[in-house]
């Protein structure tokens, strides 16, 4: 019987090993993709009374965030090219963590703001660049990891809403805010130990070809798929985001008390965590997931109809109902990976779908607003909720067939 080589063993360990250390990189990166945003929000109205700023202020940090999100989604991809995907995760976790640090040691809005800018860059740059690498680490188990990311992300949205008031009351809203920086120090140290592994090899893939000799590369904003993507994704985030911010509104002004129509934004959000572990292993299993897609466009429409015509007869069951239509969140991540043959493609198609996508979201929660303001109700406004259901039907029909990115790109 033959027997293993010690050199052998000590290559499969570190394969292991380094296998490890990318899953917990990639795990509390992940964790720290939203905690900038969901930290600040239930405390805006407490920071305005120390920091001294006004409603209008408050609109502004609530469309920072999609738009730093868009901005460097568009950026990222040629960050990764020229520094390499593992420096630009470090890049955006390091930005992260200093970003949630000083903005809770400042005392103007203009520095809050900034500095806020800073996290939510870091956190930008991370969403675009986390799928290439569950791609280049993890091409064998992309279902699996795609469900344990999109996880992650969604505790670090819930988590941080949930005790940020309760931190703020027992500690003050500066520690409330700033505690959160750990989480992306924490991430940036397993990057660093990767970095310093991969030192000699980082401009080649895991073959061992260097990445611009192997890999065509193209214009992603040509391809229906790209378009498709981009349009599934955003109409998805601007539904999402429009959801947490007049959820309590409709339902105060619907006879809801404060508190209760607060917790509904709580339920909406748990109930992404479900989708965000199912959603993954589902698109993996089926070769063309449009007919899920086709599922969450009901759960809208009935979701929505509720809450329009009768919001106050059953609230949570019309939340837990409209909480499963954004699967096509998940879904539209998980696809970036199952829809790319090369990590190239990956990083294309992620910078363009998300660059687009929150640019969309960006106007979501303000046209709302708008026209709730000119109707005075909310027939308007949910018909604008219905025509983003309508584009994310005829997007995923793009974006749900079975091809790949790099095919559709020109050949040279």
């Amino acid at each position: 019987m033959e027997t293993q080589r010690p050199e052998t063993n000590d290559l499969r360990r570190s394969l292991i090993a380094g296998r490890i250390l990318v899953f917990v990189a990639i795990a509390f990166s992940a964790l720290t993709l939203r905690v900038a945003v969901t930290a600040f929000t239930p405390l805006a109205a407490r920071i305005s009374d120390e920091v001294g700023f006004s409603s209008t202020v408050v609109g502004v940090f609530g469309m920072l965030p999609t738009a730093m999100f868009a901005l460097f989604g568009l950026f990222t991809p040629a960050l990764g090219k020229r520094f390499g995907l593992e420096r630009t995760a470090l890049l955006a976790m390091l930005l992260a963590g200093i970003g949630m640090l000083t903005r809770a040691l400042v005392s103007d809005v203009w520095s809050l703001l900034f500095l806020s800018a800073v996290a939510l860059a870091g956190m930008g740059i991370g969403n675009v660049v986390i799928p290439p690498l569950v791609k280049r680490y993890f091409s064998d188990r992309l279902a699996v990891m795609s469900s344990i990311y999109i996880t992650m992300v969604q505790l670090g949205t819930v988590v941080p809403a949930l005790i940020a008031v309760p931190v703020a009351d027992s500690h003050g809203w500066r520690t409330s805010l700033g505690i959160w920086a750990v989480v992306g120090f924490v991430a940036a140290v397993p990057w660093i130990a990767i970095i310093a592994d991969r030192r000699g090899r980082d401009r080649t893939d895991r073959t061992g070809v260097a990445p611009h000799n192997a890999q065509r590369k193209g214009k992603t904003w040509k391809t229906s798929l790209g378009w498709g993507m981009a349009g599934m994704f955003g109409m998805t985030s601007l539904i999402t985001y429009s959801m947490f911010t007049w959820v309590p509104k409709l339902l105060t002004d619907a006879g809801a008390s404060s508190a209760f129509a607060g917790s509904m934004v709580g339920v909406f959000a748990l109930v992404g965590l479900i989708s965000a572990f199912a959603a993954p292993t589902l698109c993996a299993r089926i070769a063309n997931p449009f007919p899920i897609v086709v599922g969450c466009a009901l759960c809208y429409v009935v979701g929505f109809l509720g809450l329009l015509i009768a919001p106050m007869s059953a609230p949570v069951l019309w939340i837990v109902i409209v909480g499963l239509g954004p699967s096509t969140f998940p879904m539209s991540l998980t696809l970036i990976n199952l829809r790319t043959r090369s990590q190239v493609g990956s990083s294309a198609l992620s910078g363009f779908t998300q660059g687009i996508g929150y640019t969309v979201a960006c106007v979501g929660p303000l046209l709302f607003g708008v026209l709730h303001d000119t109707s005075h109700g909310y027939a308007l406004p949910f018909g604008l909720l219905f025509v983003a259901v309508g584009v994310v039907l005829v997007s995923s029909w793009h974006a749900c067939k079975p091809r790949y990115l790099e095919d559709m790109w020109p050949r040279s």
